[in-house]
């Protein structure tokens, strides 16, 4: 229904012109932070992206009360440190973390029942603190190989006498 000529009508409710929105011009990634290529970068602290990583925390918690901790280690530092060796393998892997990949972690770094006693030497350092900062977390899943990684968790239980051969211990100078 029209409105009457007779009635006011306030300038907001006055029919405007339409505006006509302007046709974007083409993309390009000119932007300092684009993705060159269809890979994502890799290297050393740069960790490795895929999907709903932020879950392992979740599972990680499963096993808070089956960590066996050596003198002086804090059971957050653990769990901070194997998270970020599980949501590597999970990345591997292209999928987002499950229980197998916080096994296997847990496991390879001696957290779990029958771990060698030399290894529960030798990843005291490096897990101290692990907990607050990130780069002590990168370090710890970049120790890693890529082999172990691929192992299931009964094949790492099966190797953990020959730990050394599954990660790579950085030099604490």
């Amino acid at each position: 229904m029209t409105q009457p000529s007779f009635v006011p009508v306030v300038e907001a409710d006055q029919v405007r012109r339409a505006y006509p929105l302007h046709v974007p011009s083409i993309w390009t990634s000119s932007r300092p932070s684009e993705l060159r290529g269809t890979r994502a970068p890799s290297g050393s602290s740069l960790g490795t992206p895929g999907p709903d990583q932020g879950f392992a925390l979740k599972l990680a918690r499963r096993f808070e009360d089956r960590l066996v901790l050596g003198a002086g280690e804090h059971a957050e530092d653990a769990i901070s440190g194997c998270t970020a060796v599980a949501m590597r393998r999970a990345a591997l892997f292209g999928r987002a973390p499950v229980i197998h990949d916080l096994t296997l972690s847990f496991t390879l770094w001696g957290f779990l029942e029958g771990a060698p006693s030399d290894l529960v030497t030798a990843r005291e350092p490096l897990f101290r603190s692990a907990s607050h900062h990130y780069r002590v977390q990168r370090t710890i899943a970049d120790a890693v190989s890529v082999a172990a990684l691929r192992l299931t968790p009964e094949q790492v239980v099966d190797q953990l006498a020959d730990w050394r051969n599954l990660v790579v211990l950085p030099d604490h100078g």
